[in-house]
């Protein structure tokens, strides 16, 4: 599945020598594992974490990708401390898949789906299982576990279900003994670790040649993904203006205007309801997304659906940059079909009693609206999604 992934083109020298994940204990999952052990049940943790049919593959961008895996890599954020020290600092305490995945996630640059990804990979290394069953059934409990904390978050969700996809397809009949079969499990887990932590770079070089010298991007939104690509963009001189949405309610146009603008780049913050007004100066829209359904539409932050379908009566191309563990196996067919996300918004003056304030935090853009998905599979159109999800979970 991953062998047509641009990440997957590192060389084996190169992989052989990265270190190898480590894990903070090295005792047995904890079978008593809160079933819901996100504390803050007010508001999704979705929120919570946030603010912290033709496939386009040239053999250029092919290339870019790998020169961008070959380049300064991200072994840093995968460093752990030596088990011998984590053994002594945790020696009274179980080793839990939330402690371990809270240990990955206040990491700012690491995704959280890539810090459950780091977590799974850690279980299968400190498990004490003696058979294959039980090592998967401790696997699929720590999953579940990951997707309890927050049942909102769609990443967090195809992150989980991905990694046991491609960990789990290793069969104990190709190995003489389960140490043997143990081993290739925790290859492949730390395999995909490695692949899902370099999807951001290599996306950013993929987009490179749709950004042209002069152009204008609106942004919705802060996508870590979408910030990739146009840093990139900047750092290759190239010349262009962005056009910020505010993002209410969280405001997350103002933190990437504040990033753009340390870069150099000129920067226009609109209020959200300034889209259409605006759209006649904007030669392309560029998104993030939470998740990436089967339709091959997208689902984002508030807001991104009406952006959508301001540009495409325009005739502006929609571009969505969002990494392939954001693929998730979901077909919604209107807004109401979405696990709500929900955030409180401070209007700054007293809602009138009786007054109904809508609060979900994200929406669902269909594929009709978008042009194309940059993700670390290559570039493709919204109609090819559908495709890459059969072989990326089978």
């Amino acid at each position: 599945m991953w062998g047509r992934s641009a990440s997957f083109l590192l060389d084996k020298r190169l992989r052989d020598q990265r270190p190898s994940l480590s894990s903070p204990s090295s005792s047995s999952p904890d079978s008593t594992m809160d079933p819901n052990p996100n504390p803050n049940h007010g508001v999704s943790a979705y929120y919570q974490t946030r603010a912290e049919h033709h496939a386009i593959v040239s053999s250029d961008w092919l290339a870019q990708a790998q020169a961008a895996v070959d380049g300064e890599g991200d072994t840093a954020l995968m460093e752990r401390p030596h088990a011998s020290v984590a053994v002594s600092l945790s020696a009274s305490k179980p080793f839990s898949v939330i402690d371990e995945f809270n240990y990955w996630r206040k990491k700012p640059d690491l995704a959280e789906a890539v810090a459950a990804i780091m977590a799974l990979a850690a279980v299968i290394r400190s498990c004490e299982a003696t058979t294959m069953m039980e090592l998967e059934i401790e696997l699929k409990k720590a999953s579940d576990t990951l997707k309890s904390w927050d049942t909102t978050s769609i990443s967090l969700s195809a992150g989980c279900d991905l990694f046991m996809r491609y960990v789990t397809r290793t069969s104990a009949v190709e190995y003489e003994d389960f140490h043997a079969a143990k081993l290739r499990l925790i290859e492949r887990g730390e395999k995909f670790g490695e692949i899902s932590m370099k999807a951001r770079r290599t996306i950013a070089m993929l987009g490179q040649d749709f950004i042209f010298d002069g152009c204008t991007i609106l942004v919705h939104g802060f996508s870590r993904v979408v910030l990739e690509v146009l840093k990139l963009a900047a750092s290759n001189r190239k010349l262009f203006r962005i056009f910020c949405t505010e993002g209410r309610p969280d405001k997350t146009g103002l933190r990437l205007s504040k990033e753009l603008a340390a870069l150099g780049v000129p920067v226009k913050l609109l209020i959200d309801s300034a889209v259409a007004y605006a759209m006649d100066e904007v030669d392309m829209v560029f998104v993030g997304a939470d998740g990436v359904v089967e339709s091959g539409g997208i689902i984002n932050m508030m807001g991104t659906y009406q952006t959508a379908l301001v540009a495409h009566s325009m005739n502006k191309p929609v571009y969505v940059a969002a990494e392939s563990y954001k693929f998730a196996r979901l077909y919604p067919l209107d807004q109401k079909d979405l696990e709500p996300a929900l955030h409180p918004i401070d209007f700054g003056v007293p809602i009138p009693s009786g007054v109904e304030v809508e609060t979900s935090a994200r929406d669902y853009t269909p594929p009709q609206y978008l042009t194309l998905l940059f993700t670390d599979l290559g570039v493709l159109t919204p109609s090819v999604v559908s495709d890459e999800l059969i072989q990326l979970y089978l």
